[in-house]
């Protein structure tokens, strides 16, 4: 019986420990939606782009939307990279939490693992904030080359008119 006491409070207390990465992770899904979301409304926009494409399409036009599909593709890429790094930092987040249930369990000392994971962790996760902030600067450069090139061929011509972000 003592040792059925002992591991309820041992399983109790790495429940308590590990209740922050599970926040952590709750936080990465939250960025994993709002990554998901951009990268579709990117892909929504190049598609949009594409069809709207015409032979008969003033030359000045053409350009701006293939300047538009070029840092398309660039938000595109930078979506993949930050949804992939945000992603492995929440595996890393679930490794966190099982080598804390495992060390309990099993007695072992895992704190020098528990901690290498973390840090790694905060690196990858930092690196996949970047990326989002380089997606969202890009988007924004767009957008204001777009609404210049709009107020100097007129409103409703050019590849602003179609709607973006």
């Amino acid at each position: 019986m003592d040792s059925l006491q002992l591991s309820i409070a041992t399983v109790a207390s790495v429940i308590d420990l590990a209740v922050a990465p599970v926040f952590l992770l709750a936080g990465i899904s939250g960025l994993l939606v709002v990554l998901t979301n951009r990268l579709g409304r990117t892909i929504d926009r190049s598609r949009s782009l594409q069809a709207s494409e015409s032979e008969f399409m003033p030359q000045p036009h053409k350009q701006a939307i293939q300047l538009e599909l070029s840092s398309l593709l660039s938000r595109v890429r930078l979506s993949h990279v930050a949804i992939g790094m945000s992603t492995l930092s929440a595996i890393l987040v679930c490794l966190v939490i099982v080598a804390l249930f495992l060390g309990s369990l099993l007695q072992l000392n895992v704190s020098l693992l528990v901690a290498s994971l973390f840090i790694v962790c905060m690196v990858i996760l930092s690196l996949a904030f970047s990326a989002f902030l380089l997606e969202v600067l890009i988007s924004t450069r767009t957008i204001r080359a777009s609404l210049i090139h709009a107020e100097t061929f007129g409103k409703g011509e050019g590849p602003a008119s179609a709607g973006d972000q």
